[in-house]
Formats: structure tokens, C-alpha cells, sequence
């Protein structure tokens, strides 16, 4: 689109559709490219606006990304409860979240930036509306791990699932090296140990963490 059309749009559902672009855009490239590496002025260019006017919409290339996640954490919230049967296993329930997960790279890569980057440089409203939509996709999957499996208590539940994405956000960029690490594991493989495979080793460690719960009660 181009710039003139998105100076001339003035009505409310013109707005949204800015949005919607600014944020198709920056999906795409982070996709393409990884989270860290996309700037402001790279998601301006590829919707054909100017920065200045990007700002109109989104005040830094945090908050941009921070809606993102937002709606990445209502899809993964879907996808788990699509996946959890009806009285799952604990290993039905790690399954359910890890495999969401892994399905899912832009997600965990925006999990790895939430709190070192993603979280900062925004405004008040922008952080209180991520905040929300966090907790409302824990307190739902809580709620739905709690009522369908038994053995785990609410509270317990709910530490399954923050533990599922704090260890998405770890493991993920070890498991996605950088170019220069990759070209260095693939020289050296004594090295590349360091390089952990993604969806096993957070079902490994979640389902650790699945199986030790009720024993600190």
C-alpha cells in the first residue's frame, strides 16, 4: 500500500486496517528473519510508510511486537485446549503444551524477547494489555488442566503452564543458533552439544516438573 493511501485514510476501520498491515508486516519478518533482527524503520518500509507516520500507530517497535505476542498467547490458549482430552494423562498434558509450542517458532522466539526487550520501551496501556491477555491465557489453561485432570491442584496447573513458556522462551534460542554459532557447531560438533533440540528437551523438563509437583504439596 502505498503512502499516499495510508495518509488519505481517515475512517476508524481505515485505522484498523493500518494496523493490521503494520502488524502483517512485522509477522512476516520476524518470521523471515527472527524478532531481534527487525527494526521500526524495516516494518515501515515493508507496509510503504514512513516512520514518523508509523508512530501514529504504534509509539516503538516494542509495542508492535508486544501485540504480537498478545495474540500468539490467545493461539497457543486454543490450540491447548483443542489438544487436551477429555481426562488426559500427565504426560497427555505436557504433550498438549509442548507440541503447541513447537508448533509454533514465532511464538517461542517472542517469548524469548518478552522480558529482556519486548517488555520495555512501551507505554503504560501497551503493557497492561499484554499483561491481561497473559493472564487470562494461564488463568484459562489453569482452569481447564485443574478441572480435566485430577491430579494436578489449581495452583499446580497454573505452574505447569507458566513453566511451559518460561522454558519455551530458554530453550528456544539455544535450540535456533545465530549464523556464526551455527557455523561454529557445525565445525566443531564436540561443541554443538550446546545446540539442545527444542521440543524434547522442554517435554523432558516439563514433564520432570509434572511428575514432581505433588510431591511438594
Amino acid at each position: 500500500m502505498s503512502e499516499n493511501a495510508f495518509l488519505r485514510a481517515r475512517r476508524p476501520e481505515h485505522k484498523r486496517q493500518r494496523r493490521e498491515a503494520i502488524l502483517s508486516a512485522a509477522r512476516e519478518l520476524a518470521l523471515r528473519s527472527g524478532v531481534r533482527e527487525v527494526s521500526l524503520g524495516g516494518v515501515a518500509a515493508a507496509v510503504g510508510m514512513a516512520k514518523s507516520n508509523l508512530a501514529r500507530y504504534f509509539a516503538t517497535r516494542e509495542e508492535i511486537y508486544l501485540e504480537l505476542s498478545a495474540r500468539e498467547w490467545q493461539d497457543w490458549k486454543h490450540a491447548v485446549l483443542a489438544r487436551l482430552p477429555p481426562s488426559p494423562t500427565p504426560d497427555a498434558v505436557v504433550d498438549a503444551l509442548t507440541d503447541t509450542l513447537a508448533e509454533r517458532p514465532l511464538f517461542c522466539d517472542l517469548l524469548s524477547h518478552s522480558a529482556t526487550s519486548l517488555e520495555h520501551n512501551v507505554t503504560v496501556d501497551a503493557a497492561r494489555a499484554y499483561k491481561v491477555c497473559v493472564l487470562d491465557v494461564i488463568g484459562t489453561l489453569t482452569e481447564a488442566i485443574a478441572r480435566t485432570r485430577p491430579g494436578f491442584t489449581e495452583g499446580e496447573a497454573r505452574e505447569l503452564v507458566a513453566a511451559a513458556t518460561g522454558l519455551a522462551a530458554l530453550v528456544y534460542p539455544a535450540s535456533n543458533p545465530p549464523p556464526a554459532l551455527a557455523e561454529l557447531y557445525a565445525r566443531e560438533p564436540d561443541l554443538a552439544a550446546a545446540c539442545v533440540p527444542f521440543q524434547p528437551t522442554v517435554k523432558r523438563l516439563l514433564s520432570a516438573l509434572a511428575a514432581g509437583l505433588p510431591a511438594l504439596r
